[in-house]
Order: C-alpha cells, then sequence, then structure tokens
C-alpha cells in the first residue's frame, strides 16, 4: 500500500517516509482493543492534514513482506527522514535494522500499544538503537507526534 502527499505535486518541505509493517493493513479489525479502531488509510489520511500544517511531503508505504519494506528503505534516498512502525520486523529483523542505517536518515520509530505492557518478547526493538526516537503506547497519536518530531529535527537543515 503506497499513499503520495500533494497528489503529484512537489511541494520544497521536508520528505518524509511512513512505513508500516507486517499487519497493520489490518488495523481496525485486529485486535482493536491493543491497536485501536482506525485503519491504516484513516490514520494516513489523518497524517496527511498533519503533514500539511507542518510543510511535510509523505510518502507512505506498508507492506506484510520484509524485502519490500527494505526496498522501500532503499529507495529513500529522496526522504529527509522516516517514521517507522516495523510491526513484528522489528523484534525480528536484522535487514530491516541494517537497511535503516543504510537509510541514514533521522528516524522515528512508532508503536501503537505499548511494549513494555505487553509479552516479553515485544519488550526490545532491533530497530530502536538506530531511531532517533521511539514512541510507544499512544496509538495512532504517535505517528503525529514523530512528524512533529522529524520537522523539528530537520528544520534546521532544510533551507526557506
Amino acid at each position: 500500500m503506497i499513499c503520495l502527499a500533494a497528489a503529484g505535486r512537489r511541494s520544497h518541505g521536508v520528505r518524509v517516509l511512513v512505513l508500516n509493517g507486517p499487519n497493520l493493513d489490518q488495523l481496525g479489525r485486529r485486535e482493536p482493543s491493543v491497536y485501536g479502531q482506525q485503519t491504516l488509510p484513516e490514520i494516513e489520511q489523518a497524517l496527511h492534514a498533519t503533514a500539511e500544517a507542518l510543510g511535510l511531503e509523505l510518502r507512505c508505504v506498508q507492506s506484510n513482506h520484509e524485502g519490500a519494506l527494505i526496498e522501500a528503505l532503499h529507495g529513500a534516498t529522496d526522504c529527509d527522514g522516516i517514521v517507522i512502525n516495523p510491526a513484528g520486523y522489528g523484534h525480528t529483523s536484522v535487514a530491516l535494522r541494517d537497511a535503516l542505517l543504510i537509510a541514514d536518515r533521522p528516524t522515528v520509530e512508532v508503536h501503537l500499544s505499548n511494549l513494555a505492557r505487553r509479552e516479553p518478547f515485544r519488550h526490545r526493538t532491533l530497530t530502536a538503537d538506530v531511531a532517533v526516537g521511539t514512541i510507544s503506547g499512544l496509538g495512532a497519536h504517535g505517528y503525529h507526534l514523530a512528524l512533529h518530531a522529524l520537522k523539528s529535527l530537520l528544520a534546521p537543515a532544510t533551507p526557506h
């Protein structure tokens, strides 16, 4: 699933890749008590509104396939920052971690649920230490906070 901000228009703002991992395409029906009622398209639509208000350009990618996520990171050379919810791959994928290192962009990791309150195997992610920060347990609001954080982090490096 790919969504692009500005429907073909190219802004001069900060470009952000929003990358969502496996099973996040099932939001709204997957354990709503844990992950909330919103679907991923609803979350992305709200993110576009936040991005527009912040002067950001978004590219959203979701895949249930590890290789597709890695390829999206390899193609992130036109992006200034990354928001990633690696989902289950965050706990298991050295390859996804390596792709984040290759992308070499400021990254904020987001998790809808509070990993510290989940099963022990979810308490640690392999990707967290390559991110500038992690937002966990705030539901979809975490994505909006991540956009604000990246805007703040990238603003000095962005020409006005």
